[in-house]
């Protein structure tokens, strides 16, 4: 059974949705600036040298560039699903 046009209302997922998306980009944001500080210093200038700290160094970077990955898809699906749902839902049976 479909929804008549005056039967539509805005959809509560699709606000669900909205609220989340914002509190996720703001997580997002801060988890990929997570590894910033500890990056900078340990690649900016000689605090530690040696074939451990290059190691450690590059390690940080790929662990660095992974999170920012992750976050990245975390932030994209969501974004999908909110993209994917509907602006209009039927209106609930007991609202009539």
């Amino acid at each position: 059974m479909t929804a008549d046009a005056h039967d539509l209302v805005p959809n509560p997922r699709k606000e669900e949705l909205l609220r989340a998306l914002e509190r996720v980009r703001m997580h997002a944001a801060r988890l990929e600036a997570a590894f910033d500080p500890p990056h900078a210093t340990l690649t900016g200038k000689a605090v530690w040298t040696g074939p451990t700290a290059r190691a450690f160094a590059e390690e940080l970077t790929a662990r660095r560039a992974r999170l920012r990955t992750l976050t990245r898809r975390i932030v994209e699906e969501l974004e999908a699903e909110f993209t994917a749902t509907p602006e209009k839902a039927g209106r609930s049976p007991a609202a009539r």
